[in-house]
């Protein structure tokens, strides 16, 4: 019998009962909510549907008709007459609409007398209360009463067990992670089936100029479609408390709610809104008072959340803040550690000790690695990589610039023109590992081609010659009438160096490396072996070693992100996983064969394009011009700013300059007119530069905009790839290339017609 529902159970009873009365009788059994407050509908199959539902959810009071004056007082009820009797003045009318002349009504008590609902007897016609008839509705009640104690003991029981092993997982889970979204859907998650809502919610705490705290974060429970039309919990009076830190919110009926539905355009729940009654919002402060946002909890029924909800999700919601603390934490100190170096830094001493610095970011981010590798946290390791090339690139770009516009002041004095070279050798090495780094966090947005494959073979055949050295041999076969591509030329030549260096060491240094290209036809069977790729036309890329080869075990892991077969320091086990998200990247297929005793080979198939292949641009070497246009510079970093703002005037240009976007917009808003808008793609601040790019080129239609940054994020770049007509400028970057990009941008500019 545990496993029939208990409204079930129930309703069986008060069948029964109906069934031995030769009355013509009508049972019903409302239960109370957990606030011991109200009485809401469970089993009654012949009242009409119609009171059912205007009598679900009564308050329980001395004069709340029959069920509700029984609840209060603890005891029977027996009224003869409901048109006459002064405890239905509030529903008479509806009773009498129904036929219904009598109700006897007896509360449903606990063994510690508490009130569980209440059982009902209601009679077509007036009618005394025989003792026969009293004593059933004293019978009936405690055998109801039995069955919901004993249901609601085996009820708890589950439920402890469920919320026990629930807070076991969540505070293990929040004890060792680090990755931000994980860990607020692991809250999520948690919080939906701790307290038994219908779906939850986190959104952090960020307000717009309208009073709107947005940016949904994580949903449980519900397609996140539910919510796409309206993303941003406006800051009523109903949300504002968990916003403002103030508590925890619990109501049993949100829309009954003095709260509820005072704020335009709505008043309440927006057309299409999940259906929300019960209401339950918890705050996460963090240790040093900052509401980082808040977690929502909702459900259709009213009465859903009990005081022990809120206890439990107050108790987890201190655990993700001090999980939140610490994942902040492991995030912001690699900046605050690079900001410090930056400001201690001295120019007489760079070439000293630039190279130290970039071997000390390399053993720190190899001992970040490490520690990331062993917890699989791919995407931490992405974020991490980022901000250490950005703020890396930034100190860079300060060093680069003021060294340049130092070599002019040296014009003539051969020692220090030396030195001054010198040190901007160890400025491009730095760039090269910075970009190095942002590669390994596939940070680097793509810059498609249509390209022919073969011609990157023979480009690269010296250089991979002088890499694997002599004692590997190297042939390339490329086959005729090879088809085009759109890919990333760049990241093309990556993923066969990559490829190389990975057969080199299966070969230990000594044996024969196979490159071939060519078109491929992957038929519909291939397509359904191997679900990742549709059928259709490709171009080829193999690289084949005669190596030892792999068992079909090994084979399977091989793309995995940090596994390797290597011995401990010898590889990061990430070179295979990039090739295979830069190849997912560009919509193409990767595949593996190998064989003990037999060597590898690893094919990559990129999809056939029909456009003409387009012409990659030469080096620029024509002279370096400035001009006389006015530039706007906007750029967080101090440092950086006044040395590209030096760089630009002793180019000739008229400069203005702007700490952040909402400064910049403020000065194009003012009506100076400006030619173009120079701006770096990572500030802080509410509005980013793509918005302030758009905002600027609406008010003045005539000006041309060049992004700059030493990594881009998701900003302007969609997919992976820099979007469509966007210009971008990489820290860190020369004079020469600053002026030539400048000239370039400004040339070739069409204003936009409004």
């Amino acid at each position: 019998m545990q496993d029939v529902p208990l409204q079930e159970l129930l309703e069986s009873l008060v069948t029964m009962v109906e069934g031995l009365s030769s009355r013509g009788v009508i049972a019903s059994i409302l239960l109370t909510d957990p606030e011991r407050r109200r009485l809401f509908h469970c089993a009654a199959p012949n009242l009409p549907t119609e009171f059912n539902e205007a009598v679900n959810g009564i308050e329980i009071g001395p004069n709340v008709g029959s069920c509700g004056a029984a609840a209060y007082r603890k005891e029977p009820v027996y009224v003869h007459d409901i048109e006459n009797d002064p405890l239905w003045a509030d529903y008479r009318d509806l009773a009498l609409a129904h036929n219904l002349r009598a109700c006897w009504s007896a509360p449903i008590l606990s063994n510690e007398a508490e009130v569980l609902g209440t059982f009902a007897l209601y009679y077509s016609h007036a009618l005394e209360a025989p003792s026969s008839d009293r004593d059933l509705l004293d019978f009936v009640a405690g055998s109801a009463a039995l069955i919901i104690e004993r249901r609601n003991s085996q009820e708890a029981l589950r439920q402890q067990t469920r919320r026990l092993e629930a807070l076991n997982r969540t505070g293990e889970a929040l004890a060792g992670e680090l990755d931000l979204e994980r860990l607020v859907q692991t809250v999520t998650d948690a919080g939906v089936e701790l307290t038994g809502a219908q779906f939850g919610a986190f959104f952090y705490n960020v307000v717009n100029d309208v009073g709107e705290s947005y940016m949904l974060y994580t949903l449980s429970g519900v397609a996140r479609e539910a919510f796409s039309k309206f993303p941003m919990p406006r800051n009523t009076k109903v949300f504002a408390p968990t916003f403002m830190g103030e508590g925890i919110v619990r109501s049993a009926d949100i829309m009954a709610d003095p709260r509820y539905g005072h704020s335009a355009p709505h008043h309440g729940m927006p057309k299409g809104h999940l259906p929300v009654r019960s209401y339950l919002a918890v705050p996460i402060i963090l240790g040093g008072g900052e509401v980082i946002g808040g977690l929502f909890f909702g459900h259709p029924e009213p009465g859903k959340f009990t005081a022990h909800h809120e206890t439990l999700m107050g108790g987890i919601a201190g655990q993700a803040a001090i999980a939140f603390d610490n994942a902040r934490l492991f995030r912001t100190a690699q900046n605050e550690i690079d900001q410090r170096r930056a400001a201690e830094e001295k120019l007489s001493l760079l070439n000293a000790n630039l190279e130290d610095q970039v071997a000390e970011e390399i053993a720190r981010r190899a001992e970040t690695e490490q520690a990331l590798r062993q917890a699989q946290k791919m995407e931490a390791i992405g974020q991490l990589t980022g901000g250490v090339a950005h703020d890396f690139n930034n100190l860079l770009q300060v060093i680069a610039g003021n060294l340049q516009l130092l070599s002019k002041d040296l014009a003539g004095q051969e020692q220090a023109t030396r030195r001054v070279t010198n040190a901007l050798a160890g400025v491009e090495r730095g760039a090269k590992l910075a970009s190095q780094l942002l590669a390994f966090g596939r940070k680097q947005p793509l810059e498609p081609k249509v390209v022919n494959i073969s011609r990157f073979v023979s480009g690269i055949e010296d250089m991979l010659r002088r890499t694997l050295g002599e004692a590997i041999e190297i042939e390339t076969i490329r086959g005729g009438g090879l088809w085009n591509v759109s890919v990333d030329p760049t990241q093309v030549e990556n993923a066969i160096l990559n490829l190389a260096i990975n057969a080199r060491d299966a070969m230990q240094g000594e044996g024969k490396l196979t490159i071939e290209v060519g078109n491929a036809f992957l038929d519909d069977n291939y397509a359904r072996l191997n679900g990742d790729v549709a059928a259709g036309q490709y171009v080829m890329l193999a690289v084949t070693d005669t190596g030892s080869g792999m068992p079909p075990e090994i084979v399977d892991q091989v793309f995995e992100p940090f596994f390797s077969t290597k011995p401990v320091g010898k590889g990061t086990g990430l070179g295979l996983s990039m090739v295979y998200g830069f190849v997912k990247q560009s919509a193409g297929h990767i595949k593996i064969y190998s064989e003990i005793g037999h060597g590898t080979t690893i094919k990559l198939y990129f999809p056939r394009v029909h456009q003409q292949e387009d012409r990659l641009a030469g080096t620029d070497t024509g002279p370096v011009a400035g001009g006389s246009e006015t530039i706007l510079v906007a750029e967080d970093d101090a440092q950086v700013r006044d040395t590209v703002v030096e760089m630009l005037v002793d180019l000739g240009y008229r400069v203005l300059k702007a700490k952040d976007a909402s400064a910049a917009l403020t000065i194009i808003e003012s009506g100076i007119h400006i030619d173009l808008l120079f701006t770096d793609v990572v500030m802080p601040g509410p509005l980013k530069s793509a918005d302030v790019a758009r905002q600027a080129k609406v008010r003045q239609p005539h000006l041309a905009v060049l992004f700059t940054s030493g990594y881009t994020e998701n900003s302007i770049v969609h997919g992976g790839k820099l979007d469509t007509g966007v210009e971008l400028l990489s820290k860190p970057y020369t004079r020469d290339a600053l002026a030539k990009k400048l000239r370039h941008v400004l040339n070739n500019h069409k204003p936009r017609s409004v």
